[in-house]
This record gives structure tokens, sequence and C-alpha cells, in this order.
């Protein structure tokens, strides 16, 4: 039974072509779904024609620069999303073992911490897991984990969204750093206002208001307007002007321990921080399947004691 399930999973030229279509339909595209599924757009383009001839409907309205869903495609493509997850739904009940989760992972990261922690977590899953097919993308933005069909958004701080499930992953703060270069030249300030007459790097974060900082100290959470001139959407971009000198940078223990080690970066303010801890994020409706839950698990397990697990002590 469990080799025949999978063969339906994936073999089914019908279930295949609905994969294909979802994806079209959620990048608007025929070039970024087909470089999602690992296609060429000609393949996918062909496929889609089969499917809108087997359905005797059209799926979409076709540009020479992206394609818009129709109102027939918007039918099909809820029916197409909840025929998938019954299917990889089934498979998992009749699997026989809750030690072997199959089916495909969406899951979604900020850019460094995906790529430096999350991806090789990921890689070890996979080799524990062989039957798990896994999607990563990483993304320095806000993600709608059901509008863009992700399973898991692995975030720095919680969801605020009553649709969405918290599973904390990883306890965090971020804290005020600069390079000594900068302190020499520009003194240390000695109040959380001060920061308001320094230059302070900017990054927009998934979760922070641009240009406000909000942090916690002895007298409890407070708030300073920051400007600088410099900012980026890029993490590794602004953590890097900080260590050449250029202005005060806030973000994560674990992005900045190994720059404080080394000497380019020294504390500001130590007493305060922001509590920003690491949280798996997930949809009710796949917050209960065995493919999420292992996941989330081993990810919890080795983001706090694996070799790519997150420093969030200086003192570790």
């Amino acid at each position: 039974m469990k080799n025949q399930n999978v063969q339906l999973a994936n073999n089914d030229p019908f279930l295949r072509d609905l994969r294909l279509f979802c994806t079209v339909a959620r990048r608007s595209s025929f070039v970024a779904g087909a470089n999602e599924m690992g296609l060429s757009p000609a393949h996918v383009s062909k496929r889609i024609a089969m499917l809108e001839e087997t359905l005797g409907v059209k799926l979409f309205n076709r540009t020479t620069r992206r394609v818009n869903i129709t109102s027939d495609g918007e039918a099909a493509f809820l029916w197409a999303r909840k025929i998938l997850e019954d299917v990889e739904g089934m498979l998992e009940a009749v699997s026989g073992s809750r030690g072997e989760p199959r089916g495909v992972l969406r899951i979604c990261a900020s850019l460094r911490l995906g790529r430096d922690h999350v991806a090789p977590i990921l890689t070890q899953l996979r080799q524990r897991h062989p039957t798990l097919e896994i999607w990563l993308e990483l993304l320095d933005r806000r993600v709608d984990l059901i509008g863009e069909n992700f399973d898991i958004d692995i975030r720095v701080g919680e969801a605020h969204e009553p649709h969405l499930i918290g599973h904390k992953i990883a306890e965090n703060a971020r804290i005020l750093c600069a390079a000594p270069a900068y302190l020499e030249r520009h003194g240390r300030p000695k109040s959380l206002a001060e920061l308001g007459q320094h230059d302070c790097l900017l990054f927009r974060d998934r979760d922070q208001s641009f240009g406000v900082w909000r942090l916690e100290g002895p007298s409890g959470e407070e708030s300073v307007k920051v400007t600088g001139p410099m900012a980026s959407n890029h993490s590794d971009i602004v953590r890097r002007w900080a260590v050449e000198g250029y202005g005060i940078i806030m973000a994560s223990i674990w992005d900045l321990a190994a720059s404080i080690r080394a000497g380019e970066l020294v504390r500001v303010l130590p007493a305060y921080r922001q509590p920003a801890d690491v949280w798996a994020v997930t949809a009710a409706r796949t917050s209960g399947s065995e493919r999420v839950r292992v996941c989330i698990a081993f990810l919890k397990q080795q983001l706090i004691e694996g070799p790519h697990a997150l420093v969030t002590r200086l003192d570790e």
C-alpha cells in the first residue's frame, strides 16, 4: 500500500498538472512557475493547456508579460489546492508509520537565518526522512503564509495573525552594536534618546517598524526614532556597514555574535534589548500534518543544540 501511495502522489499526471497549475496561479507567470518546479516554461504551458482541455475551461488569460487567472481558474484553484491537500493527508494517514513523514514541505525564512541555519538543518532532515520533498524560499519580508502556499514560516517574532499558529523555536533578542572606530569618532550614547543624534544603520526587518526602535530597558519598554545616512533591506549589507564603522546597528544576537567575538563590533547601551524569539508559524489547516510536526520538532532541536544552532547568549 505504501509504495502504491507514493506512486500515486508522484506519477499521476492529473495530480502533477494540478500542482503545476497551482504554482503558476501563485506566481502569475509560466516562467516563474517553471523555475520553481524545475521544468521548462514550454512544458508547463503545454501541460496547463492540456489541463484546460480536460476541464473544458480557460484557466488563464495570457499576455506577453504575465498570466492572469480567470474566474473559472480561481474556482479551479480552490478545488485544486483542496484536492492536493486531501491527497497528501491521505498518504500520511495510511502510510502506517508516524515516524516516516512524506510529501512536499514548503518553507520560508529570512535570508541570513535561512541560508546559514535553516538550510543546512533541512539537509539533515531530508537525509533522515528521504520521502520528504523540501522547497525553501528566502525572503526578507513578511509573507502571506496561506496565499503564497507555504507550510512553515521561520520568523523572528511571534504570529499576531488570528488564523496562524506559532510554535516557539528558540529564545533570542536584538541588541545594539557599533564598531570601535565609529565610537571613537562619535562617542558612546549614554541613553536611548541619544540614539537620535547618532548615525543608525536601518534595516527593514520583517516585523520591525522602519525608523523606530523599541527596546526594553531598566524602565520598561522605550522607543526612539532613529535616522542614518545608509539603509538596506538586506541584513548582510547593514551588518557589513556596521563593521566598517558607518553607524549603530540593532540586530539579533545570533547575527552579531561572531563579529562581537572578533572585536569588530562592541555592544552599545547593554542594558537595552528587544525580544525577538524565533518562531515556526503555520496555518491552522496544516499544523496537524505529520511532516510539518516532524520538521518543526527537528528545527527546534537543531537550532537550540545542533551544529547549526543559533547563538542567543553572548557568554556561550
